[in-house]
């Protein structure tokens, strides 16, 4: 221990005597080395120099640039190589789809449909339904009725999953599934995944369930604060899919007082879209683990679509209420991260934006637009659309949520009108636009989820689903406070150096 700690000061006072040699060191390799956005690259300068040692260890912990093209050149190609798997798939790409074939709405948004399908491979699915969940408990009551149902392989990626109540009533399930040899597989996020003890993962390996961990940490300490995979995503039989942003754990059943009520969105997919979600985790977990799913294509063709068939013919009735179901629905499954030239949610959001013509509704517990997106935002308002924001009035990251308000106010000087949710915790990640379309998923209206983070979203073109979502964020509405202009002018002395400092520091949150 006397060891450990002699080392531990001689390193700190090496640091203060090298202090600013080490200081130039990085500013030269972030300046010269690194293809970052000018205003990161001055933030980083800024905290480098006027925050003596800690901008040492918050570029450590956050400004992993240097590693990014190595650690993700393997997955990149890998994820290149593994496209042509989604012509398995039963999908009309866009481009070769008759006219006829096409809804009035999705041929208004073929353009978008297009850019989606050639940047990212997101294919257009087009025999879906869908069922929206904004309560913890009934989407996980969903859940657990699905795994249930389960007859070849159930496919789990959560980034958070804790070891407590809500994690112990899904695991009998799993742990029976096993027995009736279906194949289950659970992957989770190393940083998102630190509740859960080592010991009770060894003990469902044990079982047979095979467990993937995503950058798991090193020694139990795990630095890689950035680049955490942040999707939540269920296949089960390759016919239904879950993708959300409800993590596993006691506080998304709203049962921790630290949050009160939890308010989030998940959808449960029934039909081609689920082989997108498959898609996604394959490419994951093959990452994760080396096993090569696509070796197998049970997962992906004939077997899935058997498993479908059966499951929509025999199996129990996929919704309780059958008014819960949509019609016929078409989307895309679109994913970004770290290891993508172009970050694919981000975009497919700003171009949702320019189309919008009547109203731009906006649900998100951290808002930290880049300059595009509050651009596009603020010309939307000016042009007459009705652009609402809707945020969480507590926060769960307080350097994030001081950010938050920062850009939210600045909202409000262009039109658009920003509500403060205050029944719980606001975690709801999506959009609406015109009542027609909507993108919900995992990705947050944050730069970390646009450039840092692996996301999934789902982008419905379809007029019932998108007024669905619309009609939770207007019966949202009685339970939030409006903040106008002059309630944000009121705002103290204190709030406003928080709101300025987390701004100014913005690039790196």
């Amino acid at each position: 221990m006397e060891l450990i700690w002699n080392g531990i000061v001689s390193t700190w006072s090496w640091l203060m005597e090298h202090l600013l040699y080490v200081n130039l060191l990085l500013s030269i390799a972030i300046i010269f080395f690194q293809r970052r956005d000018p205003k990161t690259v001055w933030t980083w300068l800024l905290a480098l120099n006027f925050i003596p040692v800690f901008g040492i260890l918050f570029y450590l912990l956050f400004g992993q640039n240097l590693k990014k093209s190595r650690m993700f050149r393997v997955k990149e190609v890998g994820d290149r190589l593994q496209l042509p798997v989604k012509s398995q798939e039963e999908i009309i790409r866009s481009d070769d789809m008759p006219e006829e074939q096409m809804d009035p709405l999705s041929r208004d948004f073929k353009s978008l449909i297009l850019y989606n399908l050639e940047t990212s491979g997101s294919v257009l699915t087009v025999n879906n339904q869908v069922q929206v969940f904004t309560d913890g408990r009934a989407k996980f009551e969903a859940l657990r009725q699905e795994l249930r149902s389960a007859r070849h392989f159930i496919h789990i990626q959560y980034y958070i999953i804790k070891n407590d109540e809500l994690f112990d009533s899904i695991v009998p399930i799993l742990l029976e599934k096993v027995k009736e040899g279906v194949e289950v597989r659970i992957l989770c996020d190393g940083m998102g995944g630190r509740f859960m003890p080592a010991r009770r993962w060894e003990q469902m390996r044990a079982a047979g369930i095979k467990v993937g961990v995503f950058f798991p940490p090193f020694c139990w300490l795990n630095l890689r604060v950035n680049y955490r995979n942040h999707r939540k995503i269920v296949v089960v039989d390759g016919c239904v899919g879950f993708v959300g942003g409800f993590n596993i754990g006691k506080e998304y059943i709203s049962k921790d007082p630290k949050f009160g009520y939890w308010r989030d969105t998940h959808l449960k997919i029934f039909g081609e879209a689920a082989i997108s979600l498959q898609i996604r985790f394959a490419l994951d977990w093959n990452y994760a683990t080396g096993e090569n799913l696509f070796k197998d294509m049970r997962y992906f063709g004939e077997e899935a679509e058997c498993a479908r068939r059966q499951l929509a013919k025999d199996a129990a009735p996929l919704w309780p209420d059958p008014g819960e179901a949509s019609e016929l629905v078409c989307m895309q499954i679109i994913t970004s991260g770290p290891d993508t030239r172009e970050p694919h949610i981000r975009n497919n959001y700003l171009e949702l934006f320019h189309k919008a013509k009547h109203n731009i509704y906006i649900q998100t517990p951290y808002f930290i637009p880049d300059d595009a997106i509050l651009s596009a935002l603020k010309m939307a308002a000016l042009s007459g659309v009705d652009v609402r924001l809707m945020i969480p009035c507590k926060p769960d990251h307080p350097f994030v949520y001081w950010a938050t308000c920062s850009y939210a106010g600045e909202l409000l000087d262009y039109g658009a009108r920003v509500y403060i949710y205050e029944n719980g915790f606001l975690h709801s990640k999506g959009i609406m636009v015109d009542g027609r379309v909507s993108c919900y998923g995992t990705a947050n209206m944050d730069i970390r989820s646009f450039e840092l983070n692996f996301e999934v979203n789902a982008t419905i073109y379809d007029g019932d689903v998108t007024g669905e979502l619309e009609e939770a964020f207007i019966n949202d509405l009685p339970h939030c406070r409006e903040l106008t202009k002059e309630d944000y002018r009121k705002r103290n002395l204190w709030m406003r150096v928080k709101e300025q400092s987390s701004r100014l520091l913005s690039p790196l949150l």
